[in-house]
């Protein structure tokens, strides 16, 4: 792997997409997760003006910790980068508050957060005439569909999005990004607890990314241990429920005879 040219490659084709859209620069939720800080800092290489946001709402300390020692790094050592802390508590206890008790199930509240985050993004991006960066990885968006459909799934580019999970770690790593962060278990954020991504879907980004290339290179299904079939279900079955996320949005086409 070619750390060094990957990351000039994906520096560049920011700065390019950057200045063909007529854009100033980009914006980008931290989490205090290894993702977003491969994001913010790709971004912030660009030289373009890099707006970084920390969104808590009832989040886990330890993650907001991390999310605001990568941000003083940034900071430390890209003069283009600025940063911003919006609690969104507040605003998301007004939501609850506002809901029907009947409509608020568990899942349905964390991927409100995230919406709530999208939109507070989007806000940021409109004043400041700025795309919103994506820190999706390989994995998340195109293998088990981890993320929030018009959560942190309604960005405007995706930096990351061709690079598996130990991919991102090894850039990172090559990037200078702190150490408590490329040390944490990786966690979505979502939740007070501090819930890592691996509980939440029962195998880690090593297996999945297992499970996606022996999919893509046809592997022998016999040659699988028990726990490798154990997590090519899980993978498959992800994926499976996980489709709406990944394609285009269905649309109804009318016979052009009915007009």
């Amino acid at each position: 792997m070619k750390k060094k040219e990957i990351i000039q490659h994906i520096v560049n084709w920011l700065k390019d997409y950057s200045a063909k859209s007529g854009t100033n620069g980009f914006v980008i939720g931290i989490s205090g997760g290894i993702d977003s800080a491969l994001t913010s800092t790709l971004c912030a290489m660009t030289g373009k003006s890099v707006v970084v946001l920390k969104m808590p709402i009832r989040q886990h300390k330890p993650e907001v910790d991390r999310a605001l020692e990568h941000m003083i790094w940034l900071k430390k050592n890209f003069p283009n980068v600025s940063s911003e802390v919006q609690d969104l508590t507040p605003i998301f206890e007004k939501i609850e508050n506002e809901f029907p008790e009947k409509i608020q199930d568990f899942l349905t509240m964390a991927n409100t957060r995230s919406r709530l985050r999208m939109l507070t993004l989007y806000a940021y991006a409109s004043h400041y005439r700025m795309l919103v960066a994506g820190t999706g990885n390989k994995i998340e968006d195109f293998g088990v569909g981890f993320f929030t459909k018009y959560g942190d799934g309604g960005v405007d580019i995706s930096p990351i999005a061709d690079l598996m999970k130990s991919e991102v770690y090894a850039l990172a790593k090559e990037a200078g990004v702190v150490e408590s962060i490329l040390q944490a278990r990786p966690t979505d954020g979502l939740f007070a607890d501090g819930r890592t991504d691996e509980d939440q879907i029962g195998a880690t980004y090593d297996e999945l990314e297992w499970a996606m290339r022996a999919l893509e290179n046809n592997a022998d299904e016999k040659t699988y241990t028990a726990r490798e079939k154990e997590v090519m279900k899980i993978y498959k079955d992800r994926h499976r429920a996980n489709r709406h996320k990944m394609n285009s949005i269905p649309v109804c086409k009318i016979p052009r005879e009915l007009f």
